[in-house]
């Protein structure tokens, strides 16, 4: 008998999420591109 059952069977293998990085690199990009943006842009308002 085992001590702490639960419903999965210990040799079932997780299903492993795969990363995302095209997703991630492009959200990198975009908010580079808008930190460049803002700098630009306050630069030419402020002066």
């Amino acid at each position: 008998m085992r001590e702490f059952s639960d419903d999965k069977d210990p040799m079932e293998p997780e299903p492993v999420a795969e990363p995302r990085f095209g997703r991630l690199l492009a959200v990198l990009a975009l908010a580079i591109l808008l930190i460049i943006a803002i700098t630009f842009a306050s630069e030419a308002y402020f002066s």
